[in-house]
C-alpha cells in the first residue's frame, strides 16, 4: 500500500495563491489532484503521468499548474488567481497506471484544507 504526504493548503484571500505538494511512499505513475468543496462531489482538478502531459479541468485551466519531480516521485499544484469557489478540501491521488479519463484512483491523501475569501 502507497501512502501519499501532503503538504500545503491554508487560507488565502481572493486573487492570491497556494501550493499543494505530494509525495508518495512508494511507486506511482498517474498522480494527481481532487477536490470536494462543502455540499458537493469530490472533482479532479488536474492529473498527470509519467509522459509530463498533464490533464486538467476545464474550471482550473490557465489558472492552476500541476507539474512533477519525477526524481522524488512527488506532485506539485500550483494554484493562482483562486476564487472562493476553489474553496474545498484537496485530496492527493495516485496509480500505478498511466493515467485515463476518468483518472483511476488506487491511493488517496489525508486531504488538505484550501479556503479563499
Amino acid at each position: 500500500h502507497v501512502q501519499l504526504v501532503e503538504s500545503g493548503g491554508g487560507s488565502v484571500q481572493a486573487g492570491g495563491s497556494l501550493n499543494l505538494s505530494c509525495v508518495p511512499s512508494g511507486y506511482t505513475n498517474c498522480m494527481g489532484w481532487f477536490r470536494q468543496a462543502p455540499g458537493k462531489e469530490r472533482r479532479a482538478v488536474a492529473y498527470v503521468d509519467l509522459t509530463d502531459r498533464p490533464t486538467y479541468s476545464a474550471f482550473v485551466k490557465g489558472r492552476f499548474t500541476i507539474a512533477r519531480d519525477n526524481a522524488k516521485n512527488a506532485v506539485y499544484l500550483q494554484m493562482n488567481s483562486l476564487q472562493p469557489d476553489d474553496t474545498g478540501t484537496y485530496s492527493c491521488a495516485a496509480s500505478g497506471r498511466w493515467c485515463s479519463q476518468p483518472m483511476k484512483v488506487d491511493y488517496w491523501g489525508q486531504g488538505t484544507q484550501v479556503t479563499v475569501s
